[in-house]
């Protein structure tokens, strides 16, 4: 996968990227689908083992497209920054000695979901965050306030795309490269405005139409997805990158 100059980025064929968002053990209601039980996830990742899989961060897994060295390896992304993740994700994330990028909503550290409706869930604080990459994952920006950005107008693109950027890097002390659109929504605009933000690359949700450095397609994996199921997901991934012509990088 090779840089592209703007207008011109080339279709690729990417591994799988997993989406999560919750890990929990919670039994509340969870209506939006976001929770994922530790031990599911667990179950997950044995069956990625299993397969040969290796789970790692999104930037590590763009890395290695470039390198054409991806074999072997799948994206583990999860939206939000949850407190969660800390405290049930990264222990099973460890245990099977895989990475993974958490998308943080840059103006909601220390809050709740409150672009959803009930239920709200906390999201972590600065020193949460700074563990996370600590231990190795990436930290990624999932704008200022989870904006829907398909249609937004350019001035407020920049602080969402932008801002977020230098809001997270100044709190890490480090780079942040990699981006993702809340609720899936992108449009041109928006995936140059990314690119533009200085971002090394963005995600997408299940839209395989463009699948260039800027909208790489994931996956949605829940709770009910056990290993038969996500084999399942794996495959279509598959199927459905041969069908949409994208080209190996």
């Amino acid at each position: 996968m090779t840089t592209a100059s703007a207008g011109s980025l080339a279709v690729v064929r990417t591994p799988p990227v997993l989406m999560y968002h919750s890990v929990s053990p919670s039994t509340a209601p969870d209506p939006h689908l976001l929770r994922v039980h530790p031990d599911r996830l667990d179950q997950q990742l044995r069956t990625l083992r299993r397969l040969g899989l290796r789970g790692v961060s999104l930037a590590e897994l763009v890395d290695a497209v470039d390198r054409g060295d991806a074999r072997g390896l799948v994206g583990l992304t999860f939206d939000d920054g949850y407190a969660d993740f800390l405290h049930h994700a990264v222990p099973v994330l460890a245990r099977h000695r895989m990475t993974a990028t958490v998308y943080m909503v840059a103006d909601r550290l220390a809050g709740t979901n409150d672009w959803d409706e009930a239920p709200q869930l906390p999201l972590m604080d600065a020193d949460e965050l700074r563990a996370v990459a600590a231990a190795g994952h990436e930290v990624g920006s999932h704008t200022m306030t989870h904006a829907a950005l398909a249609g937004l107008d350019p001035a407020s693109l920049e602080v969402e795309l932008r801002g977020s950027r230098e809001v997270l890097e100044q709190l890490l002390g480090a780079p942040v490269r990699g981006f993702c659109y809340p609720y899936g929504s992108f449009d041109r605009a928006a995936a140059d405005a990314a690119r533009a933000a200085g971002y090394d690359h963005a995600c997408v949700t299940r839209d395989y139409s463009v699948s260039d450095r800027f909208t790489l397609p994931r996956f949605y994996v829940g709770q009910e997805d056990s290993g038969l199921r996500l084999v399942a997901k794996l495959v279509r991934h598959h199927l459905v990158q041969r069908r949409t012509g994208g080209s190996a990088a």
